[in-house]
């Protein structure tokens, strides 16, 4: 009898659909398991190479299935599609979850630890308290539109808008001038809750070798380094450092066909906090570069003088990328080029 090789394992909160196989693909066993039914299951099996997709919740049981002794790889649900026959079941995605893990060539996300999970939480709930408190001005802006008072873009002009509304003499009707109070009010709570998150992230950022590396180049802060501490895998599992920066989506989108190479705009298709990240660090630097009198990069001093600026910090990110790459994979802080060199 043919022992089982792989289990591919379709994750739900209450309902989890397992296909065994065995190493050549034969299907040994169909499975369909509650919460605890799966837990008692996965530690009593023998040890086996175990797949599932990178959703809600499977980063959790890969750390529990390793903790039983199980290797187990997570694979990106659109790689998994193609391997769908027919109706979409869970019974099928978890076959689909197995035919693809059995491509040689199937490429797999790496389990975070939760370390990593809590610095994502730190991370993306900064994040949702920046959007909340965009969404609280660009409301009070609109609101005051609407009786002739106008302010610029930006967290920066707030205060004008906050004295046209302490201002007895704007005209503005008393109900309005109350719910407008109602959201400074609570753009002044996100205001302080977004700062404690920065200084917590800023302390993260310092206790770290790796963070205080990163931050060495020009355009990674505090927040950059986090992000690529936390989502990004091993630089181990990248050859070199245009795969990473291909993996963030900066490198140029191809279409060639017949020995003809075709280049168009960024893929973008990657990781998107720390390539958005990265670009915002990119323009900062581009900015300072084109002040009067600033020492300039050679090479971005060349690019500005063929490109737009949009265009050299997109180029610049590429580069920024690969050069994270070369610290980490070395060990070794940013060195800049030589002002005045010719590289």
């Amino acid at each position: 009898m043919k022992e089982t090789s792989i289990i591919g394992v379709d994750l739900a909160k209450n309902v989890f659909q397992l296909h065994g196989a065995a190493a050549d693909g034969t299907v040994l066993f169909r499975k369909k398991l509650s919460r605890p039914q799966f837990q008692r299951f996965m530690a009593e099996h023998p040890q086996c190479f175990v797949v599932m997709e990178a959703c809600g919740g499977a980063h959790h049981w890969a750390r529990e299935l390793v903790r039983v002794g199980h290797e187990v790889k997570l694979i990106a649900p659109r790689y998994v599609k193609p391997f769908i026959k027919r109706q979409k079941n869970d019974a099928a995605d978890a076959e689909a979850i197995v035919e693809a893990a059995l491509r040689p060539t199937m490429r797999y996300v790496e389990p975070k630890t939760g370390d990593q999970q809590a610095r994502a939480i730190l991370f993306r709930t900064r994040e949702q308290f920046v959007k909340q408190r965009t969404e609280a001005v660009n409301a009070l802006r609109s609101h005051l539109y609407e009786f002739g008072f106008i302010a610029p873009e930006g967290i920066g002009h707030l205060p004008r808008l906050g004295a046209v509304i302490e201002d007895a003499n704007s005209g503005l009707p008393p109900l309005a001038r109350e719910i407008c109070r109602e959201l400074l009010d609570q753009v002044a709570h996100l205001t302080a809750r977004i700062n404690a998150m920065k200084k917590r992230i800023d302390a993260i950022a310092r206790e770290g070798e790796t963070s205080r590396r990163l931050q060495s180049m020009p355009g990674v802060g505090p927040i950059s380094a986090l992000a690529v501490e936390t989502f990004a895998p091993p630089m181990e599992h990248f050859k070199r450092g245009r795969d990473f920066a291909a993996w963030l989506g900066l490198v140029p989108r191809q279409a060639s066909t017949g020995g003809k190479q075709r280049l168009g705009k960024t893929s973008k298709m990657g990781q998107r906090d720390i390539r958005r990240l990265l670009i915002t660090g990119a323009m900062a630097v581009v900015r300072w570069a084109l002040r009067r009198g600033a020492p300039q990069n050679p090479w971005l001093e060349r690019m500005l003088e063929r490109k737009p600026p949009m265009v050299a910090a997109f180029a610049l990110a590429n580069k920024m990328a690969r050069g994270i790459w070369a610290m980490m994979t070395r060990g070794e802080y940013y060195r800049g080029p030589e002002i005045g060199s010719a590289a």
